[in-house]
């Protein structure tokens, strides 16, 4: 045992904001030792270890020589994908949390003094090393699970085996499942025992009591078996339960892994986040020069150069060059916004066709992007955990268990037949033995599984538990506009002519001049001059009018084409179309007016148009009772069509990433169950403040990962598929509960021996394995009967 002193120390409450803000901060040289994975066995080693080599450019390091020759046999049979054999290390300073409790704070990666879990770090860093406790459970888990089935299959069918003796299996048994007790499932005896010095009985306490009862008493057996009374005496030896210890501990440690390799991804949203920003930015020196450095090295006031189609390495101002920025990763806007001297820029955003020189405003956690990732790593750990519920029942469930057992050995002892206390020990193991928590443990998670699966087949995606209990709940579903409401692609609206020109000329002569702008409007006009067939002519004299439109000569004739601020500096009378260019706008349409030779020659809209799935979703969603919300970045007056089309209740304009966060907050303040429906990293931090963030397939791999639920085909009427899967899970769930609850129920006082004065019958262990087994068979079949859920 570690010294206490020397333990991590635990907190309660919220990291510090300073700290929090430096989570991306390189490590402090000498501060943390890097340690490496052999990639034969697992084991971590130190960098100092004597049995390395180099492969592939690559430093191997291993922890015996024996693993060193294994590996140069066939290096990519161990090394696969992974390409290094680095685990994965925070940097230095880095705080952690319990992901099920997330009160509890530590400055080192401890485990929960509450539910036994694991810390993991408050805010994930790009390094792609795997998980340690993952890797020694997997090593625990490969190296003993062929014990385990080794035991069960002598457990079931040794007695087949002519030349091995009942005695000889029962040591033969022994021998095999020590090393996956005593070494396998140390880990769990030691939050075992955690759980007791906390006086926090969880999972932990259930297991551990359960497999340590269960070897405890086959020990005993095998050792001195004549303490036994004969009518326990089966083919001549006393029944022993080294299989099911043996078992339980392997199906633990699986479904561990299972476990951590799933939380991993719930840090896939920060860590997609952190990846937009680029790793380097080209600096202008003061003569001249430029020289790449890498982002850390930026500093407020730098002047630097963006390349076309790379990406803004920080907050900052356009001091030189034109050209258009796609910010819809980060705006949810899909149309790129032009930019000149003077304009703001966002970081992670990607610059377009043009060079631009900034100069470097925010840095580091000031920056956009960074704030975004704190308001996903906050809401992230604000959740509640899905089994609250079951923790709750299975507090008072492990107490009781354990006073029955205590009591029955007691009982026994003092009161029963001869020998009195061969029957105290015999009967107290049964009650631990019938009361394991493999119902217990599996009512959920079977549950969860087969309904996963099946919502998948209907396309909705749960990225967790959590948000199956939660969905069935909501009330209000807060969506974005562009990409959710809408298709997220600008396209050509309508074309007017003022009659002397007709449709096809006006948008021939437009595309042709479009031709040399690199603006998105102008690809839907020059999208559907293409769908026409129209053939268009060179433009001369081009020449891009920043933010209002583009002037040039096609056919002799001189055009503009822009908005009503263009015309307007080209003396063009554009109030013929002044009516109708409103209305298009009313109906959140983009409006361009065509000039030819000063003289009005039409309009051309582009706009945003509505999914075709959307009007029946909404209806659908009201007649559920849910309240409709859209909030957009777009600009109101679209926003309140786009409203006022579908029949929204409530609609916010021209709000922001964190303001959309706020809006969910305060709503969940009124007592509202919130979800929100978006598509863009924009929406990353409402997606994971909200009760169920619900993520369009068709969106950015970012808000997938923020939410909870992704529709894969990005259809809202998915999310009552999702609903209806939720309320029949929930229903299985209960289910399952009570059929663990009610084996217990009747099998625990059977195993205390409450029936031996009325009909002198004791439940063996063996009996009460059985009804265990029985227990987790009824929990499997109902919980498969969601599959055939409509």
């Amino acid at each position: 045992m570690n010294n206490p002193s020397n333990r991590p120390k635990h907190e309660t409450g919220q990291p510090n904001d300073k700290q929090a803000k430096h989570q991306d901060a390189a490590p402090i040289e000498g501060s943390v030792a890097p340690s490496f994975t052999d990639p034969v066995c697992g084991m971590t080693v130190s960098e100092g270890t004597p049995h390395h080599t180099e492969y592939d450019g690559q430093e191997i390091r291993f922890c015996s020589d024996h693993c060193r020759k294994k590996f140069l046999a066939e290096p990519e049979q161990y090394l696969g994908n992974n390409r290094s054999n680095r685990t994965e290390q925070a940097p230095a300073g880095t705080r952690y949390t319990c992901p099920m409790h997330a009160e509890v704070v530590s400055d080192q990666p401890d485990s929960c003094p509450i539910c036994g879990m694991a810390l993991e770090p408050m805010m994930p860093s790009l390094d792609k090393g795997e998980n340690p406790e993952f890797i020694d459970f997997r090593r625990r888990f490969w190296w003993t699970m062929p014990l385990s089935l080794a035991v069960l299959v002598i457990a079931m069918a040794g007695h087949q085996i002519p030349w091995l003796s009942p005695i000889a299996r029962t040591w033969l048994e022994l021998i095999l499942s020590m090393p996956v007790v005593l070494w396998a499932g140390w880990p769990f005896f030691q939050r075992w025992a955690q759980s007791i010095t906390n006086r926090s009985p969880n999972m932990w306490t259930l297991i551990g009591t359960g497999v340590g009862a269960a070897f405890a008493y086959s020990l005993i057996a095998t050792i001195a078996p004549e303490l036994f009374p004969v009518a326990l005496r089966e083919h001549g030896r006393v029944g022993v339960y080294y299989e099911a210890a043996a078992i339980i501990v392997s199906l633990t440690l699986l479904g561990q892994l299972l476990e951590l390799k799933a939380r991993s991804s719930t840090s896939a949203a920060i860590k997609a986040l952190l990846g937009l920003a680029p790793k380097t930015a080209r600096r202008l020196r003061d003569d001249g020069s430029e020289e790449d450095i890498p982002l850390t090295h930026v500093h407020v006031g730098d002047r630097l150069r963006v390349r076309p189609g790379e990406k803004v390495p920080v907050d900052g101002v356009v001091i030189e060059g034109r050209s258009t920025v796609d910010e819809s990763m980060l705006t949810g806007e899909p149309i790129p916004v032009e930019k000149t001297a003077g304009a703001s820029l966002i970081g992670a955003t990607i610059n377009g066709s043009g060079s631009l020189v900034i100069r470097a405003d925010k840095i580091g956690s000031d920056t956009v992007l960074s704030q975004i990732v704190q308001l996903v790593a906050q809401a992230q750990r604000s959740r509640a955990p899905m089994q609250r519920l079951a923790d709750r029942v299975s507090f008072w469930f492990v107490l009781a268990v354990l006073a029955v057992a205590a009591s029955t050995f007691v009982g026994w002892g003092l009161f029963g037949p001869e020998p009195a206390w061969t029957f105290a020990i015999v009967n107290a193991v049964a009650v631990l033995i019938i009361a394991c928590p493999c119902a217990l443990g599996l009512a959920t998670p079977m549950s969860i599984m087969v309904a996963t699966g099946r919502a998948a087949q209907s396309g909705v995606l749960f990225r967790d538990a959590e948000a199956i209990e939660r969905l069935r709940t909501v009330d209000t579903v807060i969506v974005d506009k562009t990409g959710t409401l809408t298709e997220g692609k600008p396209a050509f609206r309508k074309v007017i002519t003022t009659g002397r020109w007709n449709e096809n000329d006006v948008l021939r002569l437009a595309a042709s001049l479009d031709q040399g702008s690199e603006h998105p409007l102008a690809a839907a006009i020059l999208s559907e001059a293409d769908r026409r067939k129209l053939t268009l002519n060179e433009a001369s004299s081009f020449d891009s009018k920043s933010g209002i439109g583009v002037i040039g000569k096609v056919d002799s004739h001189e055009l503009a084409l822009g908005n009503t601020a263009l015309m307007e500096e080209c003396g063009v009378d554009w109030a013929q179309l002044q009516d109708p260019a409103e209305q298009l706008r009313a109906e959140g349409a983009s409006v361009m007016f065509l000039a030819v030779d000063a003289q009005l020659a039409g309009l051309i809209a582009v706009a945003d148009p509505i999914k075709p799935s959307t009007p029946e979703a909404i209806a659908a969603l009201h007649e559920a009772g849910w309240r409709v919300v859209m909030a957009t970045g777009d600009g109101r007056t679209t926003a309140e069509f786009v409203a006022q089309r579908l029949g929204i209740d409530e609609v916010h304009g021209e709000v922001r990433p964190q303001d959309k966060a706020k809006l969910v907050t305060e709503m969940q303040t009124q007592g509202r169950r919130v979800a929100m429906a978006g598509d863009g990293i924009n929406d990353a931090p409402a997606l994971a403040a909200a009760d169920v963030g619900i993520a369009m397939g068709t969106g950015t791999d970012v808000a997938m990962s923020s939410a909870q639920v992704t529709l894969v085909k990005g259809d809202l009427r998915g999310i009552l598929r999702a609903r209806e899967i939720s309320q029949a899970t929930i229903r299985n769930m209960r289910q399952n509960l009570t059929f663990a609850f009610a084996y217990n129920a009747l099998g625990v006082p059977i195993a205390a021996g409450v029936l031996y004065p009325f009909f002198g019958l004791l439940l063996s262990p063996m009996i009460a394995a059985l009804a265990m087994s029985l227990s987790s068979v009824s929990v499997v079949a109902n919980a498969l009967r969601l599959r055939t859920t409509e």
